[in-house]
């Protein structure tokens, strides 16, 4: 599976960086003395869709049922269970 890593600060609704390499994102966000979060994402594949074949949801299956008829919910799922570093003016917590 090919995936990218996504570095996102708490302040801003835009990713600040897009990555394929762990470690070119790692030394970008040191240099710039970055405070967000670094996640990996699987590429051409939607999170929730993600989160399900990897049984991280987290909803009762009758709930999800109803959830993902919403646009916004899939558009705006997020799982903690996908691979994340939080930083801090650039170092890793």
């Amino acid at each position: 599976m090919k995936v990218v890593w996504v570095f996102n600060t708490s302040n801003s609704s835009f990713s600040g960086g897009i990555f394929e390499d762990f470690e070119v994102a790692e030394a970008w966000i040191k240099k710039n003395k970055l405070t967000g979060t670094l996640t990996k994402y699987p590429l051409n594949k939607g999170t929730l869709e993600w989160a399900i074949e990897n049984d991280c949801v987290g909803i009762k299956p009758e709930k999800l049922k109803e959830k993902m008829k919403s646009p916004e919910f899939i558009g705006g799922f997020t799982s903690a269970s996908m691979e994340h570093y939080h930083y801090e003016a650039g170092y890793r917590d």
